[in-house]
């Protein structure tokens, strides 16, 4: 069968489509209705289902969207949801996609919230100047929230495992209600008085009107009034309240709250064990130093001490004193050896010697030797001495003789 009025799926598909984008209403309406089939997609988008009591339409939010939704989507929640009614092609269904979610009913609270936020903001009580630190040991906490429910006992239980010392002051106070406000108000002033190191103020999670208290003007300013740190912990991370502004710190539940206020003594123990292995080491490694340097000190004056320093004067002299008795023993030997030659010289030209070899020699009277016949005249008497004596003598008579042109030949006196 075929002809000009049949058109393929995807053409009716765009044609409802074209149809749907045409329409101003569809573009931007709001729909109220029951939560079901609610699914969070690990891309981010929300999937759900939107029904009243006869009708369901199929629902989408995109993750680009979800910075706009304070609260998380669950199933039976009544809600008003704000969009487009578009179709999916593919599918050939239309279905809503939401811009924006907020629980039906709260529409008013949502605007009387946003204008005392623009309100608190303007006069500066959300500044950071004006946040004080929170204390890193406590001893005191206090705690303003109910007697009973969840978060008094997570922050009791939170608060024993990591330090039981710390001291827990409770202030059963109304957290929902018309009394609520007033009531956390004069928790907070009544801890105040007590001098607590910390204040927790919060309460679990739950709807807008659930938190209401906590976005009430009285209990904003008396939290930005209190001289004492306070941390909000009001409901679950998706919840923000006008107290989480004011608080010096705001935690996401109250287990967060109590993990932020007190101090991990087990953890302290470790790097207090670890900061002791360290000063040991570097106690060790700073006596080993010193040490060594009073060891080095000690070979310093030992050897510039006035006994060390005579000990080697002394070394010094008995070593000037070996060598100059060897220097000594080497001059005598020197001159010993020398002596022995000149005695040997003289040896040689010793009369004595002479006399013994069978020369002599002869004198005057007066003893003068005489080495020339002129010395005496014929008839002076003279003396010759030999080997073994001397002679007395009279000269009879005088021969000249040169014994240099014959040493052979004598003379006669």
């Amino acid at each position: 069968m075929s002809g000009p009025n049949v058109y393929t799926v995807t053409q009716v598909n765009s044609y409802i489509k074209n149809m749907f984008t045409q329409d101003y209403m569809l573009r931007s309406i709001m729909v109220k209705g029951e939560v079901s089939n609610c699914k969070y997609h690990s891309s981010g988008h929300i999937y759900f289902t939107l029904k009243d009591a006869r009708e369901t339409i199929a629902c989408v939010m995109f993750a680009r969207n979800r910075t706009g939704l304070r609260f998380r989507l669950e199933e039976g929640q009544q809600v008003v949801v704000g969009g487009s009614v578009d179709v999916y092609e593919r599918d050939g269904k239309y279905q809503l996609y939401a811009r924006e979610i907020r629980p039906d009913g709260a529409g008013e609270l949502f605007e009387r919230y946003e204008q005392l936020k623009r309100e608190l903001e303007e006069r500066g009580m959300f500044a950071p100047e004006y946040k004080q630190p929170i204390p890193k040991y406590i001893r005191t906490l206090g705690v303003v929230t109910a007697e009973t429910g969840a978060a008094v006992r997570d922050i009791i239980n939170i608060s024993g495992r990591r330090n039981p010392y710390v001291q827990i002051i409770l202030y059963p106070a109304i957290v929902q209600g018309e009394a609520a406000a007033l009531s956390i108000v004069n928790g907070i002033r009544a801890l105040e008085k007590l001098g607590v190191d910390v204040i927790i103020v919060g309460r679990g999670g739950g709807s807008i009107e659930d938190l209401w208290a906590f976005n009430e003007e009285i209990v904003a300013q008396a939290i930005f009034d209190c001289p004492i740190p306070i941390i909000s912990a009001v409901g679950h991370e998706t919840d923000t309240t006008i107290a989480d502004f004011v608080a010096d710190l705001r935690a996401p539940t109250p287990s967060a709250a109590a993990e932020l206020a007190v101090y991990d003594m087990e953890h302290l123990q470790d790097k207090l064990s670890e900061y002791a292995y360290t000063m040991q080491h570097m106690l060790r490694r700073t006596v080993g130093h010193y040490r060594q340097r009073v060891e080095q000190y000690g070979v310093r004056v030992r050897y510039l001490s006035p006994v060390n320093r005579i000990r080697m004067k002394r070394t010094q002299a008995l070593s000037l004193e070996e060598h100059l008795q060897s220097a000594m023993e080497s001059r005598l030997r020197d001159s010993r050896h020398r002596l022995a030659l000149y005695v040997e010289q003289m040896k040689g030209l010793s009369p004595l010697d002479k006399l013994n070899q069978g020369y002599a020699y002869a004198a005057d009277r007066k003893g003068a030797t005489l080495t020339s016949i002129r010395q005496v005249s014929e008839g002076d008497l003279v003396t010759v001495y030999v080997k073994d004596g001397s002679l007395d003598a009279t000269v009879t008579a005088k021969c000249e003789k040169d014994y240099g042109a014959s040493g052979s030949e004598g003379g006669e006196i």
